[in-house]
């Protein structure tokens, strides 16, 4: 079963939070923890997020190369300039979900269209 999501107009982590929900199948009745849900989230419209300039300019995502001294930080806006709104939903849903061997199976059933 798909469910769609329309992004027009409401807030990235709102969103995220209700796309990460269905993703782990906790919607169902026959939710398991050990189990990928069978459905699918589409993301339509996430071109048109609410989204501030102020939050924009401030969020960071931190990169970490491995090696002292080798942290460094990715702004929100710089993101969505290079990869677009289908990597912001994807790095935010990613980091709603339980960080198992699951979450990548569960992140092949996200689709985001701008």
């Amino acid at each position: 079963m798909t469910h769609t999501i329309d992004a027009t107009n409401k807030s990235l982590g709102r969103i995220a939070s209700e796309a990460a929900h269905i993703l782990q199948g906790k919607h169902s009745a026959d939710f398991a923890k050990n189990k990928v849900s069978p459905d699918k989230v589409e993301i339509v419209n996430a071109a048109q997020t609410k989204m501030n300039d102020k939050k924009a300019d401030q969020k960071a995502y931190p990169k970490y190369s491995g090696y002292p001294g080798g942290l460094r930080f990715e702004k929100l806006d710089k993101v969505i300039k290079e990869k677009g709104y289908k990597e912001v939903y994807t790095r935010a849903i990613k980091r709603m979900l339980p960080s198992n061997r699951l979450r990548d199976l569960r992140l092949k059933n996200l689709i985001v269209t701008e």
